[in-house]
């Protein structure tokens, strides 16, 4: 019969997104993850998706 597995999330580009050292301007979006595993350090927030 069909098979059960034919489905495949579509992928979330999380990951780090600006690089150590690397230039920024207010607004940049530094990290994106799921869940607090990389914490703002000085002069930056944290969105409400933890970005």
């Amino acid at each position: 019969g069909s098979t059960k597995n034919g489905r495949d999330s579509e992928s979330k580009r999380l990951g780090v997104k600006r690089a150590d050292g690397q230039k920024v301007l207010a607004g940049n979006i530094l990290v994106k993850q799921r869940g607090t595993h990389i914490h703002p350090g000085e002069n930056v927030g944290i969105g409400s998706d933890d970005t």
